[in-house]
């Protein structure tokens, strides 16, 4: 190990550290990324966290009233009259409640009311019904009971638009002031609201969402204390709960540019939250303690300071009403009970945090963790670096504990090990490799494979005989033959004849390209890729690439008569071969690409993939030649339409792709420019999800465009039919995701 990293000449000396270093920058990248399954990990690690010392449980100031098996074995299963609960409540009351939640929403007017229920009785005496009627709705009186107490009604929120109700602002709601900015771009977004009757709306003395989203692996571990649908903003309901209960008008939300800061209740209770409004839940072990039976309270067996002056939420645990979550420390805890530990959480002050800057001190850290390493392997050795190491991640995985149980701070080390152990791992492997490629280097000193095309070059540059390359500006093609398989299962018996087939293809289709200053960089099968500007500078790369892809077109034109006169004299049948070509331009890594053995001039990079799956994107839209917006910008004077924004396998970000259809004298055509207008509505109206001006434009380009086109008009004739049926929604962008190469 220590040779690699000695001073002094020859190619080796660098290529671990060169690697190690690449590697950081990798690992370092992808924690920016931040993909789902690093998300969860990091979740998982904040969990053991949680599950190594959780908050102890300590009698707070609030209760659960639990409508538990018992109570419903004894007053029915749910929903109760809303007598009863009315009942329930103004006992509550009575009791000296600070305030009460309900994390139960009342959408529909009472069916127990007796009214109510006396018109769903067939063949009831009129006199009876008339006397039913006279008494007391259900629903009035749970209003009445509202009015009288101090109590937070719930609201369900709702991801997709309601069939009715919920879209309308509710009855009454809580004044929310924003310091520092508009918080709305930062907070959960929903469609609407599952709403309780109006009548009891008004009534209550708040209003709060008691929707839980779970994280990206299904687990609660924050709620979100701010949501919004559209411009309205809705407080949590625990947030609802301590503002009725300290005789707050209002809910302070602070934000800046980065986001949510802190949401604020009265003058004293403070509450961070991450950039989307949401607060961490410190979560204590599931205690029975939390709990009163709601039969209990109804039957006047709860002691009054078991109520009086606390917060108290009612809800379920009677696993029959669905009502269970899953939480870093139990996988199956009720909903009200995770608002009461949020509830816990903030009256403790016991807050867990996720400061801002953590991202920036854990990339820092991972950073500075795989430098050290790839210094000290080279310099002390593998064992000792391992323990040098070993102790560093030691230091800071004690730092990240310390700050947890001190203060409550999130911070991730996990993700930092695993990449240390990584990176050491695979510095131990290329020692191995390269010591075991220097013994073959010389047995095989004399065995490189050149390519043809570098002898000439080589042979009067012999310095160039090593791996290494530069960034170009270059226009990539690749072209293949479609339906392959079926035109090889007719050479089964002849294979020298598919040889030959292969040949007659490739050799003018290399003459074309050749022809126009490209060079080919490798045959795969059926397959030709070649590139512009490289190793000669063309600075009409993308024009060039253009017009070999259209004399490529021309020249299958033309073998296909020769292939179809051929097959009619052999008496078989003729398959002619179609092709489908992608080019794309931008910045590639090009030069000597191999091994030390064996190496060849060849291009790569994230353009070139791109140039390869915009060939197979020419099946998708069938045409014959796809481009990108790059080659497009370059060689702009060829007759071209935009295909679609897509977004191609193996690819974040969104392209523009487009149609090459001919060279100037076809652009400069007036027929063509009206298409080129008509076609570029189309998109418009597609894009903007105006489904019937989008159709209408479709059907005009289709009389003036060539049958080439019919495919694509097909295509989109076929998406606007389905979004018609499902529309995409409001922040849909119009890019169409490819799943296939």
């Amino acid at each position: 190990m220590k040779r690699l990293f000695r001073s002094g000449g020859g190619r080796d000396r660098y290529l671990a550290r060169l690697v190690a270093v690449a590697l950081t920058v990798a690992f370092v990248a992808l924690r920016g990324w931040d993909p789902a399954p690093l998300q969860i990990l990091r979740l998982k690690t904040f969990d053991l966290y949680q599950r190594l010392a959780p908050r102890a449980f300590v009698e707070a100031p609030v209760v659960i009233v639990d409508l538990d098996e018992e109570s419903l074995a004894a007053y029915g299963q749910w929903p109760w009259p809303r007598a009863l609960v009315a009942r329930l409540l103004d006992r509550l009351t009575a009791l000296g409640a600070a305030a009460v939640g309900f994390d139960i929403v009342f959408a529909e007017p009472d069916r127990l009311s007796p009214a109510r229920l006396g018109e769903g009785l067939v063949g009831i005496d009129s006199a009876v019904l008339a006397a039913l009627a006279r008494l007391p709705d259900g629903d009035r009186l749970f209003a009445e009971a509202l009015r009288r107490g101090r109590a937070v009604l719930g609201q369900a929120m709702l991801t997709r638009s309601p069939d009715r109700g919920g879209a309308a602002p509710p009855a009454r709601q809580a004044a929310v002031a924003e310091i520092g900015g508009d918080p709305r771009p930062a907070l959960y977004a929903f469609a609407g609201t599952t709403r309780n009757l109006s009548a009891l709306e008004s009534a209550a003395a708040g209003l709060g969402s008691f929707t839980l989203r779970p994280e990206i692996d299904g687990l609660v571990r924050r709620v979100p204390l701010i949501t919004r649908v559209g411009e309205t903003l809705f407080p949590a309901l625990v947030v609802e709960m301590l503002r009725v209960a300290v005789g707050a008008s209002a809910i302070a939300v602070a934000s800046d540019k980065a986001g949510v800061k802190w949401v604020k209740i009265g003058r004293r209770i403070r509450i961070p939250t991450d950039a989307q409004a949401r607060a961490w839940i410190n979560y204590a072990p599931h205690d029975r303690r939390r709990y009163v039976s709601a039969k209990a309270v109804l039957d006047g067996e709860v002691a009054p300071n078991r109520i009086k002056g606390r917060l108290v939420l009612v809800g379920t645990s009677a696993a029959g009403l669905l009502d269970i979550k899953a939480t870093p420390i139990d996988d199956a805890m009720p909903g009200v009970e995770i608002h009461a530990q949020l509830l816990e959480t903030i009256l403790s002050g016991a807050y867990l945090k996720r400061p801002g800057y953590a991202l920036g001190i854990e990339a820092t850290a991972l950073a500075a963790v795989l430098m050290i390493l790839t210094w000290a392997i080279g310099r002390i050795g593998a064992v000792w670096s391992l323990l040098a190491v070993a102790a560093i991640v030691g230091v800071l995985v004690a730092g990240a504990w310390a700050l947890y149980v001190g203060q409550g701070v999130l911070v991730d080390v996990a993700y930092l090990t695993i990449a240390t152990l990584s990176l050491y791992g695979l510095l131990t492997y290329l020692h191995y490799v390269r010591e075991q490629a220097a013994r073959r280097q010389v047995r095989d000193a004399f065995a490189r494979y050149m390519s043809p095309a570098l002898v000439e070059q080589l042979a009067a540059h012999p310095e160039r005989l090593k791996l290494g390359g530069e960034m170009r500006e270059m226009t990539v093609l690749f072209c293949d033959i479609r339906g392959f398989t079926g035109i090889s299962e007719q050479f089964k018996a002849d294979p020298e004849g598919l040889t030959r087939l292969i040949n007659r293809f490739l050799t003018p289709m290399t003459d074309l390209i050749l022809d126009r200053r490209g060079t080919i960089d490798k045959y795969m099968g059926d397959c030709i890729m070649a590139f512009w500007n490289a190793p000669l500078d063309d600075p009409d790369h993308a024009r060039h690439g253009c017009a070999s892809a259209l004399a490529m077109m021309e020249g299958i034109t033309a073998l296909n008569v020769d292939l179809a006169a051929e097959a009619e004299a052999a008496g078989r049948p003729h398959i002619p071969i179609r092709v489908g070509i992608g080019l794309n331009s931008g910045e590639c890594c090009v030069g000597n690409m191999g091994s030390e053995q064996r190496f060849d001039y060849s291009v790569l990079g994230d353009d070139v993939n791109l140039a390869s799956r915009l060939e197979g994107q020419s099946k998708t839209y069938g045409v014959d030649i796809v481009i990108g917006e790059a080659t497009r910008t370059r060689a702009r004077d060829f007759a071209t339409l935009e295909l679609d924004l897509i977004r191609v396998k193996g690819k974040d970000e969104a392209v523009r792709v487009f149609a090459l259809l001919g060279d100037e004298a076809l652009a400069d055509d007036p027929a063509f420019t009206a298409l080129a207008a008509r076609h570029d509505e189309m998109l418009a109206a597609y894009r903007r999800q105006d489904w019937a001006d989008a159709r209408r434009f479709v059907a005009e380009c289709r009389p003036v465009a060539a049958s080439g086109l019919a495919a694509l008009y097909d295509l989109y004739e076929t998406r606007i039919a389905t979004y018609e049926a499902d529309p995409p929604g409001a922040d849909w962008d119009g890019v169409f995701v490819a799943t296939s190469k």
